[in-house]
C-alpha cells in the first residue's frame, strides 16, 4: 500500500483547485458543494439568467463526485425490485425513466468523457441469480431495458443502456463552462454557516436570495438536522497501471453491487467497494484500510485475474439515508439540500441538483414530486 498514490485515479494530473472566496459578496444563488449535484444546480441557475457564486471546501469535483468508480448506471442504489417493494411501482419506474433521460444526455452532450458500454449485475451466488431473474421480469413487465447475460464475467443481467465516464474531466469541464457563462467558483472555502440569505465561510460571507446546499457525504456535518436520518461511510478503491492482457468491455457490479470494477479506455483497472467487509470501521471515515484493500487485492488477483501493479488506492465518503432515498428539498427558507445518494450519484445527483435549482426557482417536476 505504501507504493500507491492516496489519490483518486481521475484526479490524477488535473489540476481541479479553483480560487479562494476574495471576501464578502452579494449574490442571487450561492450553491455549496461543486461536485455533480452542485454544478448541475449552477446551470439551471444561470439559465434562468441568474447570476450565481459557488463555492467548495477543496475544488472542482473534490469529494465523490471526481473519486468515485466511473459507472453511470440507470437507476437507484436500490436493484429495481427492491426499489418497487419499497417505493412503490410508479415512483420506482419513474425514476428509473428519468435517469435514462440523463444518460442519453450525456452521451449526447460528452462524447469524450462518456461511454455507453452497457453494465453487468454479475451474481456471486444461486441467491443471487434467482434476485437477477427477478429483476429481468419486472423491469421488462415496465418496459426497462434489461436481459439474460452469461458469459466470460458469469451468469446476470445485461443494462444495454449503462455506460461508464471520467468523472474529474467531465465535471471540471462543466466547471469551465459554467464560468465561462460568468459564474464565480471559489475553493478553499470551509463553511461555518448556513442560513437564510447568507453562507459564511473562513474567507468570507456570501449574501445570496438563494442557498443551495449541494453536498453528498459529510452533509450531516453541514446540516446538523439530518444528523438522525443518515450517515456517511467511505467508500474505497484501487486502480492499476494499463493491462493489457484483460479486455473488460462493461462495468461490473459484483454480490450485489458490493463490488465493482471496470476498465478505462487505456487499460487501467478500476476496482472498489468491500464496505461490507469493513464493517462498522467504515463509517464516518477517510482514507483506507488494510482490511477493504486487501479484499480488493484479492479480487483484482483472484476475480479478475489481473497482475497489473497497483498504482492508486483511495476513499470517498458518501451519505447513506435511513429512507433509501436522498436529502432533497427546502430545509428553511430561501435554503435547499440535496445530497445522500447511498452511493450512486453520479447521474442521480445531477438529476437532483438541477431538479432543486427548479423548485428553488418554483417550478415542481416529476423528480421532485417522487422525491417528496
Amino acid at each position: 500500500m505504501q507504493d500507491a498514490v492516496a489519490e483518486s485515479i481521475w484526479r490524477d494530473g488535473l489540476d481541479l483547485s479553483l480560487a479562494p472566496l476574495p471576501g464578502d459578496c452579494r449574490t442571487q444563488v450561492c450553491v455549496v458543494g461543486l461536485g455533480g449535484s452542485g454544478l448541475s444546480a449552477l446551470q439551471q441557475f444561470r439559465r434562468a439568467g441568474l447570476d450565481c457564486i459557488g463555492v467548495d471546501q477543496r475544488g472542482i469535483a473534490a469529494g465523490a463526485a471526481g473519486a468515485n468508480g466511473g459507472f453511470l448506471l440507470a437507476g437507484q442504489a436500490a436493484f429495481y425490485p427492491q426499489a418497487v417493494a419499497r417505493f412503490g411501482r410508479e415512483r420506482a419506474l419513474g425514476i428509473y425513466e428519468s435517469t435514462l433521460s440523463e444518460l442519453a444526455r450525456r452521451y449526447a452532450e460528452a462524447p469524450r468523457h462518456c461511454r455507453r458500454t452497457g453494465s453487468l449485475r454479475i451474481a456471486a451466488d444461486a441467491r443471487e441469480l434467482a434476485d437477477c431473474e427477478r429483476q429481468i421480469e419486472l423491469m421488462q413487465r415496465d418496459g426497462l431495458p434489461a436481459q439474460p447475460y452469461d458469459g466470460a464475467e458469469g451468469r446476470g443481467v445485461l443494462f444495454a443502456e449503462d455506460g461508464c465516464f471520467d468523472p474529474a474531466r467531465y465535471w471540471r469541464e462543466l466547471a469551465a463552462q459554467l464560468q465561462g457563462d460568468g459564474v464565480f467558483l471559489y475553493g478553499n472555502c470551509f463553511v461555518e454557516e448556513v442560513s437564510s440569505g447568507l453562507v459564511a465561510t473562513r474567507s468570507g460571507r456570501v449574501q445570496a436570495d438563494i442557498v443551495l446546499v449541494a453536498v453528498d457525504g459529510g452533509i450531516e456535518r453541514l446540516l446538523p438536522q439530518y444528523a438522525g436520518e443518515l450517515r456517511s461511510a467511505r467508500l474505497q478503491m484501487l486502480a492499476t497501471a494499463p493491462d493489457p492482457a484483460l479486455q473488460l468491455a462493461r462495468p461490473v457490479y459484483y454480490r450485489d453491487g458490493h463490488d465493482y470494477w471496470l476498465q478505462r479506455a487505456d487499460g487501467r483497472i478500476a476496482l472498489g467497494g468491500g464496505r461490507d467487509i469493513g464493517g462498522d470501521a467504515e463509517w464516518q471515515a477517510d482514507g483506507v484500510s488494510p482490511v477493504v484493500q486487501a479484499h480488493l487485492q484479492r479480487l483484482l488477483r483472484e476475480r479478475l485475474g489481473s497482475t497489473a501493479a497497483v498504482t492508486h488506492r483511495w476513499s470517498a465518503q458518501v451519505a447513506f439515508t435511513r429512507r433509501g432515498l436522498p436529502v432533497f428539498g427546502a430545509v428553511a427558507p430561501g435554503v435547499y439540500a440535496t445530497g445522500a445518494y447511498d452511493g450512486t450519484g453520479n447521474l442521480f445527483g445531477a438529476l437532483c441538483g438541477r431538479a432543486l435549482a427548479q423548485l428553488a426557482l418554483g417550478e415542481r417536476t416529476a423528480l421532485s414530486e417522487w422525491l417528496a
